[in-house]
């Protein structure tokens, strides 16, 4: 029965360890070194038989083969995974944007359960959770040791219901309703702030993002002249690949823009600007990110910060710089495999260390004290007249400039601050 067994799951191994797209263009020495090693597929086929013959639990062979693939893929690092054909399904889900439950971004770190972002406007960003919260239970069940697809089970549901969380933050327990709703996600939002700034919030890369922010541009250029960006990528948990490079691209109009390198062929590329897409060759441009900014929002922090395009602003970003590869395989299911890391066009890794903001702004906020007192010229009793018809202004008007964007998002409030003042230091 062993050596019956021992015949079948080398089969199965052979089959999913070497896929036809990467196989075709191995080297003959590393397909030499690719042989599967005897002794320790023996050793699985025990393992294996012994979880089927005394776990105290029956278990179908097909379930012990995939926890035994999941905990193949997962020990890699923590963006590989081993999605069966449901999972495929939920994971295509996130990627297009379109699903219900409440809107999280989720990863493990080191077994935790941790909140990579919320999604923009949804539920989970309404009640407050935060990136790098922790997520305890879900509806009282502990997560650990859950697999992702019991994870996004016990997330979703039907539109209207509820689902609780008890979530950790700085070693405080905090619980949260969320009433699960769909989740449209549009990753691209656009409004102008003033003095001709137009602002543009990517939430993540999908695979329209691109097109999305080009619609975006074309649109507040048809309302007036743009005459400078804030491009927002705090807590953007990257995505997909190709949609940052299409956005580097609306600002560089040559050069490189990023190079993955692996150790296969198909996984070593570049990406270089085109010049038919450019829509901002000299605006003045501000990106804004945090410790929430993973991945492709990282490509494009790091791509306008080596071409000398943009003031990047904020804290230092969150550092995954390895890219994965959404592998099919010939059952149904697909595994997510980290192929490559990627570097900037000035050849820096970005892999658990991050992007460094050109000015490091941490969030705050901005108040003026109900005690606090001032006054100006213009407020003195007979004060004397401005001589040349200039506005005379108050300690008022001092607090309407500074005004609700520095007491709300204090990071917004310098980039705005870094645009307005920056044509000006030109003109010097």
């Amino acid at each position: 029965m062993i050596n019956t067994l021992f015949k079948r799951v080398s089969f199965i191994f052979m089959v999913l360890l070497v896929p036809p797209a990467f196989s075709a263009q191995l080297p003959a020495d590393t397909k030499e070194a690719s042989k599967l090693p005897t002794a320790e597929i023996q050793s699985f086929v025990e393992t294996f038989e012994t979880i089927r013959e005394g776990y105290v639990e029956v278990m179908s062979d097909q379930d012990i083969l995939h926890k035994a693939l999941k905990g193949m893929v997962s020990g890699l690092d923590p963006h590989s995974e081993y999605f069966t054909k449901e999972e495929l399904v939920d994971f295509n889900e996130l990627t297009s944007g379109n699903y219900a439950g409440i809107g999280v971004e989720v990863e493990m770190k080191d077994k935790r359960l941790t909140i990579v972002t919320p999604v923009d406007g949804s539920v989970a960003a309404e009640a407050g959770i935060l990136p790098g919260d922790v997520i305890i239970k879900i509806d009282n069940t502990l997560i650990t040791d859950l697999g992702m697809k019991d994870i996004v089970t016990l997330m979703r549901g039907e539109i209207g219901s509820t689902v609780t969380l008890d979530i950790e933050r700085d070693g405080e327990l905090k619980n949260y309703e969320l009433t699960r709703r769909l989740i449209e996600d549009t990753s691209v939002t656009d409004k102008w702030l003033s003095d001709g700034i137009a602002y543009f919030r990517i939430s993540q890369f999908q695979g329209d993002s691109a097109s999305e922010f080009y619609q975006a541009i074309d649109k507040l250029n048809k309302e007036s002249e743009i005459q400078g960006v804030v491009l927002d990528l705090r807590n953007n948990p990257g995505g997909v690949l190709q949609s940052a490079v299409g956005v580097v691209d609306a600002f560089i109009d040559k050069g490189m823009i990023v190079y993955t390198n692996g150790r296969h062929e198909l996984s070593k590329s570049q990406f270089t600007a085109t010049e038919k897409n450019t829509r901002f060759a000299h605006v003045p441009v501000v990106v804004l990110i945090n410790e929430g900014s993973a991945s492709a929002s990282e490509i494009v922090a790091g791509a306008l910060q080596d071409h000398q395009r943009a003031v990047i602003l904020g804290t230092e970003s969150f550092g995954k710089g390895s890219v994965q590869t959404v592998v099919p395989l010939s059952n149904g299911d697909a595994v997510k495999l980290t192929t490559a890391l990627y570097y900037t066009p000035n050849g820096r890794s970005i892999q658990a260390q991050g992007i460094t903001p050109d000015l490091l702004v941490p969030q705050a906020t901005l108040t003026f004290d109900k005690g606090q007192f001032f006054v100006k010229e213009a407020e003195l009793k007979g004060h004397l007249g401005n001589g040349t018809g200039g506005e005379e202004r108050t300690s008022a008007d001092v607090k309407s400039d500074i005004g609700e964007l520095a007491k709300t998002d204090f990071q917004l409030f310098q980039a705005v601050t870094i645009l307005k003042t920056l044509p000006k230091l030109a003109q010097k």
